[in-house]
């Protein structure tokens, strides 16, 4: 398993590979064969970034078995998603801010994140693990009354597509089996989602063999596999993290956007 991380130091942004605490510096992109500088970096002396920008955002609803029968839903035939704006994109130990003007419920959804590596377009559930990059977390944030605000249309870009709204990270870690792994999310240090993966109705491999019979993944496509029971409010000062033993805990922090 290989630990992938971008981090900023001495004003120079970095791709390197995470080996304990220490991060080997490489000069290649994320999806080329490493190249490393030879130059290494203490992880408690930088600071962190999204591991990386991505190319579109794609995002599950409704995909796990416990959420559906909580909230009376029926198992859906195909993946359903929704795009978010790559603009939404914050990093570990950053804040999300609610936005300007907007009092309502802004909730957090914990999710494990797919990252794509290579074009696929039509390919088998079998074909799918050749064509993912690594996993990472995810917190897919919701401005949850824009969402329902008008009730002839579903506001699913606008409610999740605010600045800040998918923190991402720390890591993206490659060559693992995400089937047992489970997802948390923790809010001022209290647990409130623990569920796992093996609950999702389209396991990740399915979900990017279904969705490449849609329309073509390329690499830096990213997609967040969805959430189950426990999504809550958050109230400005909330510290949030979603923690995916295996890959990292990613941690931000919620707050009304400064005057």
């Amino acid at each position: 398993m290989t630990s992938w991380v971008r981090f900023k130091r001495n004003d120079t942004t970095h791709l390197g590979m995470l080996e304990g605490d220490e991060i080997a510096i490489c000069s290649n992109g994320l999806f080329e064969e490493p190249i490393l500088t030879g130059e290494s970096a203490s992880l408690s002396e930088v600071e962190l970034l999204a591991p990386y920008t991505p190319n579109s955002i794609l995002a599950l609803w409704n995909n796990f078995h416990e959420r559906a029968e909580a909230e009376g839903q029926t198992i859906p035939v195909t993946p359903l998603y929704f795009m978010k704006p790559v603009t939404s994109v914050t990093g570990p130990n950053e804040t999300i801010y609610r936005p300007r003007g907007h009092q309502g419920r802004v909730i957090f959804e914990a999710e494990l994140g797919i990252v794509i590596g290579s074009r696929c377009s039509n390919i088998s559930v079998q074909q799918a693990d050749e064509h993912i990059f690594g996993y990472t977390c995810v917190n897919d944030v919701t401005a949850i009354e824009f969402l329902f605000e008008d009730k002839a249309f579903q506001q699913w870009t606008r409610s999740k597509g605010y600045d800040t709204f998918t923190p991402l990270g720390p890591f993206i870690n490659t060559d693992i089996d995400p089937a047992g792994l489970s997802i948390l999310a923790i809010q001022n240090g209290e647990t409130r989602q623990d569920y796992p993966v093996a609950d999702m109705i389209y396991s990740p491999q399915q979900i990017v063999a279904m969705i490449s019979e849609y329309q073509t993944l390329v690499p830096g496509d990213l997609i967040c596999c969805g959430t189950s029971v426990g999504a809550r409010t958050m109230k400005p000062g909330t510290e949030i993290q979603v923690s995916i033993p295996g890959i990292g805990t990613l941690a931000n922090h919620f707050d009304d956007l400064p005057e």
